[in-house]
């Protein structure tokens, strides 16, 4: 079924079920299980009140709307399920089997779900650390848990970031890119950002291992995207954010200059969320800021490179922008309003 219309939204507002959807149309309140195998799926939602939708391991596909009582919007969106569901190490364990989806958002309202396969659903997958990954447990976010919300129903964000992976053990360990690199059909794309943990990375190094991976992906006929990384909250006593903070590895690497000039000699798309994030912080100034990180009054830890749920959504409008000004073939599905 493709949108819905006005009036079968209103019938499903009013409770009933018209017969050609009766078996598509489930009613959520909480949490629902969706017994299905692995793949990609679309979920459409009737949201009300103050709701959104988290799947799986605390994917935000659906940030909360707000609508007045008695009305009803229609979102959808592309999942992937998976095991594990969240980073692709297992670590943080397999997860619940089949589609979990869960309702957010500061008044929930039950809402009328369906769900369908889509095998064939253009993929966005991510190629990423820490600062991207998908955190089964609180307080970590990363702003690739967060960009699903980003996109109205098409394709499916396939976060595949690794907590602690550098470019070097991205490559080695046959759980990452040896995982991946199979799944990539022609015309997927790939957003390649490692750069936090090449702390100790060679920049000839780096820059051989961010050739592998691109040659890896345009092999499956993939399109290879590179993201600098984040900035971290480290901020000097001029109010500006420290060569720590812009990413300068520790052995003085400037790694997002390098992807900034890999993707100029490869001529590939760049999106520059050093930048672009740098631009946030700074203008927010060091102590409004640190909401987009991990604080230890809300989240009882006090960590300068991992975000908060704020901050995760925060980043992942960024990369959302990023991509439609990059004319990125993906960005026709970007949804970078609430409306």
């Amino acid at each position: 079924m493709k949108l819905l219309g006005a009036a079968l939204a209103a019938v499903l507002a009013l409770g009933a079920t018209p017969a050609d959807a009766s078996s598509r149309w489930t009613v959520c309140d909480g949490t629902c299980s969706f017994d299905v195998p692995a793949g990609d799926y679309e979920i459409e939602a009737l949201l009300t009140g103050q709701t959104g939708l988290d799947v799986e391991a605390r994917r935000i596909a659906v940030a909360p709307v707000n609508t007045r009582p008695g009305r009803y919007v229609h979102r959808s969106v592309t999942v992937e399920v998976r095991t594990p569901e969240g980073m692709p190490s297992g670590e943080d364990g397999p997860g619940t089997p089949g589609l979990q989806v869960r309702l957010t958002g500061p008044a929930p309202q039950p809402v009328r779900i369906a769900v369908t396969p889509r095998p064939r659903a253009p993929r966005i997958f991510v190629i990423s650390d820490s600062t991207a990954s998908d955190w089964t447990s609180l307080p970590k976010n990363g702003w690739a848990q967060a960009l699903p919300a980003f996109f109205r129903a098409g394709p499916s964000v396939r976060n595949y970031a690794q907590s602690g992976a550098s470019t070097v053990s991205y490559l080695a360990d046959p759980r990452y890119f040896a995982r991946v690199r199979p799944m990539v059909r022609p015309g997927d794309t790939v957003l390649i950002q490692l750069a936090h943990n090449d702390k100790q990375t060679p920049e000839d190094v780096y820059r051989a291992n961010l050739a592998t991976l691109i040659a890896g992906v345009r092999a499956q006929g993939g399109a290879p995207v590179l993201v600098t990384p984040p900035v971290r909250h480290r901020f000097g006593a001029d109010g500006k954010l420290t060569p720590l903070g812009l990413v300068v590895s520790n052995i003085g690497v400037d790694l997002p200059a390098v992807l900034r000039d890999v993707a100029r000699q490869r001529q590939l798309p760049l999106l520059d969320l050093t930048a672009r994030s740098r631009a946030l912080v700074e203008g927010l100034g060091e102590a409004a800021s640190w909401p987009l990180y991990l604080t230890l009054a809300h989240d009882g830890v006090e960590d300068a490179s991992h975000l908060s749920r704020y901050g995760a959504e925060q980043f992942a409008a960024l990369v959302a922008r990023a991509m439609a000004e990059a004319r990125l073939p993906v960005a026709r599905f970007l949804r970078l309003t609430n409306g």
